[in-house]
């Protein structure tokens, strides 16, 4: 026998959101007939197009369309039963327990439906006193608003009811000046069940905001618009509980932030900024905006989310400045570039801007064969391009670099306007990035970036990458690992504190030549030119001028320090004197000189190209040539290029006047570079040594001597030279002296050593070793 059909205590309506591939939809509650189920779709009953399965069962049954609703429609399924009573027990007749629990089972269903009906009703709470809630008649109630009185009874007041506040000095107001206090997009018809399309809604509700000068609030909930959104600069601000979902057109901005009049957005508050696309953008149209702000000063900005686009926020200076403004930062989630720092006009300017958090971030689906970006500094073609003192704090980058090791670019600072200033990034969070914590594409100057932790590649990985298209070396890294304390300390790589006292007699290169310990002398035109290092690097030159206490150094001259560049990149020269332009020469492991394929960088100038022969890299002014007054080219970073093996960096004279008095050369406490000079390299060294073991010295009688010539390269006429000699057994008599002098059977490269019996006997000396020993005298 089949079980009778329970009534469970369950709501007889059942909601659903479609997604446009479900067709089956279950109700949880049973039916006695197909007529006793309502079908509805967006709010409209629904005669055809499914059927029903389950009628008579306890536990339901479901719904199925022969069509799959479309996305986001809302399907609702409940339980409506006809009541009525059209059939009687019959006297005296048999009473089955069966249809008297039918009966009993309708009754049971029509009262939950009735149940349900008055969830929905105004009514008054259990526990309340009884009080009158029976409306007044029709002549008394109307043009007049309902209302309650002192007891709770229900009462009517006139359509325009003065408000008090409960407070001393309070003064009567209207509810509708009340309510105006601010502005919700509620009062203009914004639902934000996510469905509705409320881009009308919004837009009025902004253009209200503006006309009144109030500030906007737009209450929880999803609120779908397929139209752009602009709030006027004239609202007070803006503030969002819920969220904008942007499913409009491709290549526009989902909310704007000011109208682009030629006034500042001053002193405004916008919180809680949340707008996210409903598709994702194809990251090719940098029109696809999700928020712009425009003309923004002294403004407190909070951004929760932006999410699907090509640019997630861009800041904009049109008319005039974007300024003084704090922005939070939250969520920025598949966008190509999360934050955009832009100026669109000569006359806009983007400047002191202090940034909290963030954390952008991209899934690993999204676009991997597309560059990604953190946040980028920009501006249109001829707009202004110095953006300054922007502080990051504590932001965080997920980017999603693609593979090991990354197939795309995932940076997190990307610097393109041309000539940043002061851009500050501290307690920097990388995961999943490019080995990069910033590009530079251009002249960008007094940048610092503080690394707290890189996930993928250590902290020596977090560089920065500079374009061929990049002037200046303008950034710092600061990883903080296990050394922080060393990141403040930079390391003496060579030091010449006093040039004038290292300068020494040198001909080897040049008859009136000047030399210099442990440094190179470099030529402005050195004939042939070289190929190498060798032939670049003179041990000394002529036209040098040796004052008191300085060196003159003439425009065609260079003095450098010459280091091993195959790890270290990175050094920082200082120097005293007076108009001094820095110097660089590159060369590549087999020492072979660098062209301009390979471009050095100085961070408070502009390096030019000299070209051949000298083959220099040199900056576009003088060390001391002051800019506004301030003498900021005096702090010079040079960065070489990655092809870099070995380089030589110094100065040259700026102007035929030039003088020096001391230079040094540091670099990151990170690396350790060898200073190249001496062994065997001709430069940087005064003393000269060989040693001769072939010479046998013969006996000789009282007076006699023997000579031996041995080849000591680079020593010259003038230098001071000196013998010994050694044997390796026994005793060698003191009465045989050794002297030493230059020539032999050539000038150069040659001594002629004499030995000289001053003792009154024969002595044999023998074979033995014999030293010889050469001096640059100082000048």
């Amino acid at each position: 026998m089949a079980e009778h059909i329970r009534i469970g205590d369950i709501a007889p309506r059942a909601h659903y959101a479609a997604d446009g591939a479900q067709t089956i939809f279950v109700f949880p509650f049973p039916i006695f007939e197909e007529g006793d189920l309502e079908v509805r779709l967006d709010g409209m009953v629904q005669s055809e197009g499914f059927t029903i399965q389950g009628v008579g069962q306890s536990a339901g049954g479901a719904v199925l369309f022969g069509v799959p609703p479309a996305a986001g429609r809302q399907v609702l399924l409940r339980r409506m039963m006809v009541i009525e009573r059209i059939t009687d027990f019959q006297s005296n007749g048999v009473l089955r327990a069966r249809t008297l629990n039918d009966e009993l089972d309708r009754q049971v269903a029509s009262l939950q439906d009735v149940r349900e009906e008055l969830r929905g009703a105004v009514c008054a709470d259990p526990g309340d006193v009884p009080a009158s809630l029976v409306l007044p008649l029709r002549e008394g109630r109307a043009n007049r608003l309902l209302a309650f009185d002192s007891v709770g009874a229900v009462t009517t007041v006139s359509r325009d009811p003065l408000l008090l506040a409960p407070f001393g000095g309070a003064i009567p107001r209207t509810v509708e000046d009340k309510l105006s206090e601010r502005l919700s997009a509620r009062d203009f018809g914004a639902a934000g069940n996510g469905i509705a399309d409320d881009g009308p809604a919004l837009q009025a509700a902004m253009n209200a905001a503006a006309a009144s000068g109030k500030h906007l609030e737009i209450g929880e909930g999803t609120h779908r618009t397929t139209i752009p959104l602009m709030l006027p600069g004239a609202a007070a601000g803006l503030t969002m509980r819920g969220s904008i979902l942007y499913a409009g057109p491709a290549g526009e901005t989902a909310l704007t932030l000011g109208d682009g009049a030629a006034v500042r957005n001053q002193a405004k508050t916008y919180h809680g900024l949340r707008v996210l696309r409903a598709t994702l953008s194809d990251w090719l149209d940098e029109r696809d905006i999700g928020i712009a702000m425009r003309n923004l000063d002294a403004c407190q900005v909070e951004i929760r989310q932006v999410e699907g686009f090509t640019i997630g926020v861009r800041t904009m200076g049109v008319e005039l400045g974007f300024e003084d403004s704090t922005l939070v930062l939250g969520r920025f989630v598949n966008n190509r570039i999360g934050l955009d720092i832009h100026t669109a006009t000569a006359a806009a300017w983007n400047n002191s801007i202090r940034y909290i958090g963030g954390h952008f971030a991209n899934s690993s689906a999204t676009h991997p064969a597309m560059d990604r970006f953190g946040v980028r500094f920009s501006c249109a073609p001829g707009a202004y391009n110095r953006h300054n003192a922007h502080v990051f704090l504590g932001p965080g980058f997920e980017l999603q670099r693609q593979g090991s090791p990354g197939t795309v670019a995932a940076i997190p600072f990307l610097l393109q306007a041309g000539d940043e200033r002061g851009i500050v990034a501290r307690s920097v969070r990388m995961e999943q990035c490019s080995p990069y914590v910033a590009r530079h594409a251009g002249g960008a100057n007094d940048c610092l970036y503080e690394v707290s932790y890189v996930g993928t590649y250590a902290f020596t990985g977090a560089g920065i990458d500079y374009t061929v298209a990049a002037t200046r070396a303008g950034g710092t890294v600061m990883p903080l690992h296990q050394a922080t304390a060393a990141q403040g300390s930079p390391r003496l790589v060579a030091a010449a504190e006093n040039l004038r006292r290292r300068a020494f007699r040198q001909t080897i290169d040049s008859p009136e030549g000047v030399g210099f310990e442990q440094m190179a002398v470099l030529s402005g035109n050195p004939s042939g030119p070289p190929a190498n290092l060798a032939g670049f690097a003179f041990a000394g030159l002529s036209q040098f001028v040796l004052n008191a206490d300085t060196i003159g150094i003439p425009t065609s001259r260079g003095l450098a320090f010459v280091v091993d560049a195959s790890r270290c990149k990175e050094f920082f020269i200082a120097a005293e004197g007076t108009e001094l332009r820095p110097v660089v020469m590159q060369f590549d492991a087999a020492e072979k000189v660098l062209d301009h394929a390979s471009p050095a960088l100085f961070s408070n100038m502009n390096a030019a190209w000299a070209g051949g022969p000298s083959f220099f890299w040199e900056g576009n002014a003088d060390l001391d040539s002051l800019v506004g007054g301030i003498g900021i080219n005096n702090l010079q970073r040079v960065t070489l290029h990655g092809n870099a093996r070995f380089a030589a960096i110094g100065v040259r004279g700026g102007t035929a006047g030039a003088t020096l008095k001391a230079l040094r050369l540091y670099c990151s406490s990170l690396h350790a570079p060898a200073l190249i000079y001496g062994g065997s390299r001709k430069w940087g060294v005064r003393e000269y040594g060989v040693t001769d073991t072939g010479w046998a010295v013969p006996a000789l009688a009282p007076g006699e001597s023997a000579t031996r010539d041995v080849t000591l390269p680079g020593v010259r006429q003038g230098d001071f030279v000196q013998a010994s000699f050694a044997k390796a057994e026994g005793y060698q008599s003191g009465g045989v002296v050794f002297h030493a002098s230059i020539g032999g059977t050539a000038s150069a490269d040659q001594v002629r050593v004499t030995a000289h019996n001053i003792s009154g006997g024969s002595i044999a000396v023998g074979a033995g070793t014999l030293f010889v020993r050469a001096v640059k005298p100082r000048i």
